[in-house]
């Protein structure tokens, strides 16, 4: 598999699990005889499978999964454990702010201790100066933050549906307009080996 295709897999498998969870919470009723009001829990079964089958092909692609979707997987089986353990959504439904202030915390909280741990993610593809990380770190943290404090009013002020398509339909493009929007930021701090400034895509 070329590099180019490499990458569009991957893409698919992040998506995957969001795409079953989603289909679980609209359509397991038409399935399964079981009221509507009962789909989430099934969405979350099967988003928990899914999620461990998309990391799992990884693995076998990469001989490695990055520090993210691991804490992610770690997350959701907790809540997602609880919520089909005590039947109750409301811990499916915080996940995304717990994954979101644990992520925010961990870029910040580094920052105070003098590490710019956004690099263990991205220092393989890029090369920025010092003051290009720690903004970086800042921008990102504060991001995953904001992204928590969406989540949280969603999910209390609308449907459990509506939550859903904000999960699957929001969350995911606000991070990548987030990140194209970043590059433009990302060039000004762009190194090479040899200090001179380069660009994306040069």
């Amino acid at each position: 598999m070329n590099e180019k295709n490499k990458k569009i897999f991957g893409f698919l498998l992040e998506v995957f699990p969001l795409a079953v969870f989603f289909v679980g919470n609209s359509r397991a009723d038409q399935f399964f005889d079981i009221e509507k009001s009962e789909n989430i829990y099934y969405a979350t079964g099967a988003f928990m499978v899914t999620l461990i089958f998309s990391l799992t092909v990884r693995w076998i692609m990469d001989r490695k999964i990055a520090v993210m979707p691991i804490i992610t997987l770690f997350v959701v089986l907790i809540f997602g454990g609880l919520t089909l353990y005590l039947h109750d959504d409301l811990f499916i439904k915080l996940k995304p702010t717990i994954v979101n202030c644990l992520f925010g915390g961990i870029l910040l909280g580094g920052l105070l201790f003098g590490k710019n741990l956004i690099t263990y993610v991205m220092g393989p593809f890029l090369k920025l100066d010092d003051a290009g990380w720690r903004k970086l770190t800042i921008m990102w943290g504060v991001f995953f933050f904001c992204l928590a404090v969406v989540n949280e009013i969603v999910w209390r002020n609308f449907s459990t549906d509506a939550w859903v398509d904000f999960k699957v339909f929001g969350i995911m493009p606000l991070t990548i307009v987030f990140s194209m929007g970043s590059m433009a930021f990302i060039n000004k701090h762009l190194i090479e080996d040899d200090d001179e400034p380069k660009k994306l895509g040069d």
